[in-house]
This record gives structure tokens, C-alpha cells and sequence, in this order.
């Protein structure tokens, strides 16, 4: 068996057997990267470039979700700022004390090489975080548009690092790439009048690699980072949405070299196993400095634990530095117990599960409740009114349903969706709909539902839908409940959970069509 066909099949492998057991499939691959390399399987020459696609991929994706307010707000670059400043310190304590007791690699370096493996393992893993948060359909939640921002800050940092500590200067020509910003209004023509077949992806990864990546890097600027602002020039545009949706599995396919790659990057030995494992270390206490800075920016306890946790992970930005850096900076064996450190971070937060609501709890005492005028405006209770009808996700499905509830059956119909962008569209509209995370438990302890009559789930991730459900029931909501979902396993699992009714999907479209088309026949054959 090649090596290529190896790779293949223990990553198909790893894939199932995690999701078997309800663990992300990218820890799998991670996995099947570890087991394959002491089998002697090399990673092919290609691997490398199908991960550097699917990041760039990953990143163009991202930049079309930026909201660039957001990146000003203080709970986002205050705090990335700070973090960054506060970890790096962490870490570079950390390893000098493992110097001090003679361990490794941490005893033969100095101070320098402390702070700079510091200052690389302060960032959090786009990759990770963003797949995280798309699995939970959250990225347009308040905690994913926080996670989001922080990132972008992260990945802006890490372009200057890169370009001190590596003594390179990007190209005077590189101040022309500010004419991109008068030129998008082209792009943003074209992706309109796209249709919506192959055509959209094939365009979507064309501005990512060429303009993006290819000529950021020609310009001595991260081609990485280049992807990410073709993608934040077309955030906004009524069709980025579409195409983010159309380059989602284009991106996960690639991203699956990505992980096996790090794996394949090789094991460490017991000393660097020791240091992997001290470095682990930190991750927690940068979970904690995370949550007392959002804490600090007035957002609610449970909305510091969510976002802290889903940012506690290294990002491969340390492999990046282990690999790029000169030798007389970073020693180059530096490698393989970041490469185990940053594989190990991918695992824990996922085997934490439903733990945060727990964390919630436990830092009750030290992070008090604040009365609601003191908290974030973007993360304060809501209000449904005298609503009858409440709308969870208002998306195509939940906007359609909304107006047949309002304008057909004449009841008070309120929407809820996470998405604040879409909030502000749907309310320039008119529609009664506000802004909210229907997964937060204190969501449903807050609110009042004595006149609510009828719960629509119309949420995209059915994970969410399900959740919800179950903590509508278990506070108490004894009328009707609905939801649509896409998959017919789907459908039985709501219907077994609690939901009075369920519609799939396109058996609902196919009713509706009919309903319509019979609509339009003349009475006597109607």
C-alpha cells in the first residue's frame, strides 16, 4: 500500500471512529497523522499544499463574516491586545522555571527564545475555532463574532511579529494593495451577477488564492492574511453569504491535510513530551484571563466561559515560528513539542463538552451577576412583550414562517436570531425580531413565556434546535413546539425529543408549492 492510499484510509478511519464517538472529526485525522508516522508513511510533497489551500480557503471564508466595527470595539482589540501581553508573560515564566530545574530545551535557551515561544503560543487556533464554531452554527453569534474578532487581531499581530523577528520588510510596493479597497466595488459586481452553479465556488477560491494569497505574498505580506482581506473587501455583499456557504465543504476537504499533517510532522521525545505536556499547562490560565477580560467588558459570565473556551487552543502560528524563525532566535527542535502541544490543545476543549455551563456556575462567587443597565448593550436580557409566537432562527425558513404567522393567522409573532447583522436587515424591514442566542440557558431562566403560545426551531444547526428544545421542556413551556430540520434522522430525533410537530425540509417546500400552485387554478377546478 502507498503511502497516498494510506493516508486515505486511516483518515476516513480516524474521521468515523471520532464521530462515533461524538468527538470532532479533525481529531481523528490529528490521530491518523500520529499513528501513521511511526508506520514510516511520508507525507506526499502535495499534503502540504492541499493544508496551505485549505487555510487560505478557511481564512477568505472568515474575512466574508467580518464585521470591521467589530474589530474596533474595545471587548475585541483591548482584549487581544492584553491577552497577548499577559500569556506571553505566563508562558515565558513557565519555561524558565523548567529551565531552572534543567528540563530540555527550556534549560538550554534564554529569556529571548522564552518570550518568543510565549508570544507564538498566546494566539488561538483560526482553524480550530472557526470549525468549532461552524459545527455549533454559532459564528454569527455574539460569542462567534467575539472569537472572530479576536482572531483577525491575533492574525494582524502575528504578520508584524513575523516581519520583526524575521528581519524582512515587505516591498515598497506593497502600500499599492491599499487600491484595493477603491477597487472592490468590481468584485463585488461580478459576484452578483454569478450564477449559482460551479461557477461561484470556483470564483470564491480564484480571489482567495490569486489576489489574496498569490499577490500579498509577491509583495513580501502574508498571503494568509492577504486571503483574509480579499474576503472582509466582500463581507456585506448580499451574496457573500451564498458564498461562503458554497466554498464550506470545498474548505473542510482541504483542511483534512491540514491535520494529518501535523501529525505526520513526527513524534516527540520523552524530554520534548515532558515540555509539550508543561506547556498544556498554560491553557487553562489563559482560559481564565480570557474570561476576567470580557468580564471586564461588561458582557455576562456565561458569555466570557463560552467565548474563553472555544480561544483556549494553540494556534499552529507556533509551528509557523518554530519553522520560519533563523536558528540563532528559536532553536529549530523547538518543533516537535509545539507540534504535540498545539495537537493536544485541539483535543481538550473538545472533550470538555457540556462543562462550560458547569464553569458558568463555579465562578459565580468571584464573577458576580451585574444588574442589566451595567451590561453590554449587546448582551443584556430579552424582552418577548406580549409575544404569541416565537421564531428561533430567522433565516429564510424562520422569515417565512414569521409573516404567515403575523399576517395570516393575525398572531404577535416576535423573532430571535443570533445573527446581528440579519437582526438589523429584518427590523429595517419592519419585522418584530430581536437579537439573541437561543442556546444560552439563562436565556430561558429570564424569560417570560406565560403568553407564548407556539415555539418555531427554525434554527440552521440542528444540534441547536435539539438543544433548545430540551431546555424548553425542562423549564416548564408546555405549548406548542415545531421545527423544521433537513435530514430525516433529524426529523425523528426532534420529534422523540419533544416537539409537537416536525416538518422536513423539502417536504414542507413541496406542500407549500402545490398549495400554491392550486391556488392559482380557477374555482370550479380548484
Amino acid at each position: 500500500m502507498d503511502d497516498v492510499t494510506a493516508i486515505l484510509m486511516a483518515v476516513l478511519v480516524g474521521g468515523v471512529l471520532a464521530a462515533l464517538v461524538r468527538l470532532p472529526p479533525l481529531l481523528g485525522f490529528l490521530a491518523a497523522g500520529f499513528v501513521l508516522y511511526p508506520l514510516g508513511v511520508q507525507a506526499p510533497p502535495a499534503l502540504g499544499t492541499i493544508a496551505d489551500l485549505g487555510v487560505t480557503v478557511l481564512l477568505f471564508g472568515v474575512g466574508l463574516k467580518v464585521d470591521l466595527r467589530a474589530l474596533v470595539r474595545r471587548e475585541v482589540w483591548l482584549t487581544s491586545s492584553v491577552h497577548a501581553l499577559v500569556s506571553t508573560g505566563i508562558t515565558a515564566g513557565l519555561l524558565g522555571l523548567l529551565a531552572v530545574l534543567g528540563v530540555g530545551l527550556a534549560a538550554e535557551g534564554g529569556l529571548r527564545s522564552w518570550l518568543l515561544i510565549g508570544f507564538a503560543l498566546s494566539f488561538s487556533s483560526t482553524v480550530f475555532v472557526v470549525k468549532v464554531l461552524e459545527e455549533r452554527g454559532a459564528t454569527q453569534t455574539l460569542t462567534g463574532r467575539l472569537a472572530i474578532g479576536v482572531l483577525v487581531v491575533q492574525d494582524l499581530l502575528a504578520v508584524v511579529f513575523l516581519a520583526v523577528a524575521e528581519g524582512t520588510v515587505p516591498s515598497p510596493w506593497a502600500l499599492l494593495l491599499v487600491l484595493l479597497i477603491p477597487a472592490a466595488p468590481l468584485p463585488r459586481r461580478v459576484l452578483a451577477r454569478l450564477g449559482h452553479d460551479e461557477m461561484l465556488p470556483l470564483y470564491g477560491i480564484v480571489l482567495a488564492l490569486v489576489p489574496g494569497y498569490a499577490l500579498f505574498s509577491a509583495l513580501g505580506v502574508k498571503g494568509d492574511l492577504g486571503a483574509l482581506l480579499l474576503g472582509v473587501l466582500l463581507a456585506g455583499q448580499p451574496r457573500s453569504a451564498e458564498l461562503a456557504k458554497s466554498l464550506f465543504s470545498i474548505k473542510d476537504l482541504l483542511l483534512v491535510g491540514f491535520f494529518v499533517s501535523i501529525g505526520l510532522a513526527g513524534l516527540p521525545t520523552g524530554g520534548e513530551l515532558v515540555i509539550a505536556a508543561a506547556l498544556l499547562l498554560v491553557l487553562p490560565v489563559q482560559a481564565l484571563v480570557f474570561v476576567v477580560l470580557f468580564y471586564l467588558a461588561r458582557l455576562r459570565r456565561r458569555t466570557a466561559v463560552f467565548t474563553s473556551t472555544v480561544l483556549t487552543n494553540f494556534s499552529e502560528f507556533g509551528l509557523i515560528v518554530a519553522v520560519a524563525l533563523p536558528d540563532d532566535l528559536l532553536d529549530p527542535g523547538w518543533a516537535a513539542p509545539l507540534a504535540a502541544a498545539v495537537a493536544a490543545s485541539f483535543v481538550l476543549p473538545s472533550l470538555i463538552g457540556d462543562r462550560p455551563d458547569r464553569l458558568v456556575d463555579l465562578l459565580r462567587r468571584w464573577l458576580p451577576d451585574r444588574p442589566d443597565e451595567r451590561l453590554h448593550p449587546d448582551d443584556r436580557p430579552l424582552d418577548l412583550g406580549d409575544a404569541q409566537a416565537v421564531v428561533l432562527g430567522m433565516g429564510r425558513v424562520g422569515y417565512a414562517a414569521h409573516r404567515r404567522l403575523t399576517e395570516e393567522y393575525r398572531l404577535r409573532a416576535i423573532g430571535i436570531e443570533a445573527d446581528g447583522l440579519r437582526v438589523a436587515d429584518l427590523a429595517a424591514d419592519g419585522v418584530h425580531v430581536i437579537e439573541g442566542d437561543a442556546t444560552d440557558p439563562r436565556l430561558w431562566e429570564e424569560l417570560e413565556l406565560h403568553h407564548v403560545e407556539l415555539v418555531l426551531l427554525a434554527m440552521p444547526a440542528h444540534d441547536a434546535n435539539l438543544a433548545t428544545l430540551t431546555r424548553l421542556r425542562a423549564h416548564g413551556f408546555e405549548g406548542t413546539v415545531a421545527a423544521v430540520t433537513q435530514f430525516d434522522d433529524d426529523l425523528a430525533e426532534v420529534l422523540t425529543g419533544g416537539a409537537d410537530i416536525g416538518l422536513q425540509l423539502y417536504e414542507g417546500a413541496g406542500a407549500e408549492l402545490a398549495d400554491r400552485a392550486v391556488g392559482r387554478l380557477p374555482p370550479t377546478q380548484a
